[in-house]
């Protein structure tokens, strides 16, 4: 009976969402740049509908895209008759995502308090902020929430401060899910929250950070795409701007920046899932944080949390010229990616985005580190590929454990190295 009133529950929570019933997520492997060539070919066929989770780099590095179902045999032949070696990363999407519902509603509760949170399940836009709104109560002293703007369909955008007291000294920014559908990094940043909350005046290392710094945490970045995952589309990476002239809607919010806007590693168009938007600062919730951090005038370091890939990278992403800070936040990220391993033992790269992953324009920690902000990193959280952007909520906790200590990593360094 238990089971068949989940599936009832399941059944009517679906109506209305986009299913991915026989999508597959192939990987392909690049044996040289004829081949990365003749895949990005493949981006250019709308009709085929592809979602490439890790977009064509260079050879050797994996390429990830999903496949609608009516698509498999077209681009499965296609890529055969160019000798282009492929396997199948995830059989059947859906499935994952039938899984992470049932796991979703066998969590649901309401809690009480930031002690009673369940940290360990994925949660809605709503629940995210009923958690913002209970920490702040619990913790008036060391946690206020600034709403820096409004999304474009209208959702209020939080950040939260952490600070001791003081005027404007020196902070760190720190925000999630850019990308809507990287649930895995809004979840650790509400982890993220009560970990500071919890370690301050216990942990020696951040009670120091925190006594001489102040931290802004942005949990929800894209509310709307975050609202909408939930909603209608579990896999939705954009915002939800609409374009004149296009029915597509939404731009990929870390393309939007002012860092090397449009040029190559972004699209102009529309329907694609790294399209620019229309102008730099173009979507609203990018401009929200572009305000708030030149108002503010003292950020030393500006870190970005994405998934997937288990990587730790810094500037640049739109240039192959190296930024003139390139051998301290190369041992930086060292520092960092070793302290994470120290937990589980999850492996992590680093390096510049341009030479580690792939050529990325008019994202967010180019545009920081343009504007003076030293210490910008962006990380790709778990996993490298079994699960992609439909990591388990049983890995949630881990993921945000580990993360931490690269954090805590950064802000150390950050604190005893003024600038």
């Amino acid at each position: 009976m238990q089971g068949l009133l989940i599936l009832s529950v399941l059944l009517g929570a679906a109506l209305g969402k986009e299913d991915f019933v026989g999508h597959q997520v192939l990987r392909i492997s690049v044996a040289d740049e004829a081949q990365v060539q003749t895949v990005k070919e493949l981006e250019d066929l709308e009709h085929l509908q592809l979602d490439f989770w890790r977009g064509p780099a260079g050879p050797g590095s994996p390429i990830d895209v999903r496949v609608p179902f009516p698509s498999i045999q077209a681009v499965k032949a296609f890529l055969e008759a160019h000798g282009i070696r492929y396997t199948i990363m995830i059989e059947d999407v859906q499935s994952l995502l039938d899984e992470e519902q049932e796991q979703m509603f066998a969590s649901q509760s309401r809690a009480r308090s930031t002690n009673t949170f369940n940290y360990a399940t994925y949660h809605t836009l709503e629940e995210i902020y009923d958690f913002i709104d209970t920490l702040v109560a619990e913790y008036p002293q060391l946690v206020s929430k600034l709403q820096i703007g409004s999304s474009y369909e209208g959702r209020p955008i939080y950040v939260l401060k952490f600070s001791t007291g003081g005027n404007n000294r020196p902070a760190i920014w720190i925000d999630s899910g850019i990308h809507s559908r990287e649930w895995i990094t809004q979840a650790s940043g509400v982890w993220f929250a009560k970990k500071i909350t919890q370690d301050y005046g216990r942990d020696r290392a951040f009670t120091a950070v925190l006594d001489n710094m102040d931290i802004f945490l942005e949990i929800v970045t894209n509310p709307d795409g975050f609202a909408f995952t939930h909603s209608k589309n579990r896999l939705w990476r954009k915002t939800r701007s609409l374009t004149s002239g296009s029915t597509c809607v939404g731009a990929d919010a870390n393309r939007n920046w002012d860092a090397g806007f449009g040029k190559a590693g972004a699209s102009s168009s529309p329907c694609s899932e790294t399209y620019h938007g229309k102008y730099a600062n173009s979507e609203v919730e990018v401009k929200s944080v572009v305000n708030f951090v030149k108002d503010h005038g003292n950020f030393k370091a500006f870190i970005s949390i994405h998934s997937y890939s288990q990587l730790l990278l810094y500037p640049y992403g739109y240039k192959t010229e190296a930024p003139a800070d390139k051998a301290e936040l190369d041992q930086v990220a060292k520092s960092a990616v070793e302290a994470l391993a120290s937990l589980y033992g999850t492996k992590f790269k680093y390096g510049s985005i341009i030479t580690t992953i792939y050529q990325a324009s008019g994202g967010s920690i180019d545009w920081s580190y343009n504007q003076g902000i030293k210490y910008s990193f962006t990380f790709e959280l778990r996993d490298t590929g079994s699960y992609g952007f439909l990591l388990p909520a049983s890995q949630i906790i881990p993921t945000a454990q580990e993360t931490w200590l690269a954090l805590l990593t950064i802000m150390e360094h950050v604190l005893n190295h003024p600038y």
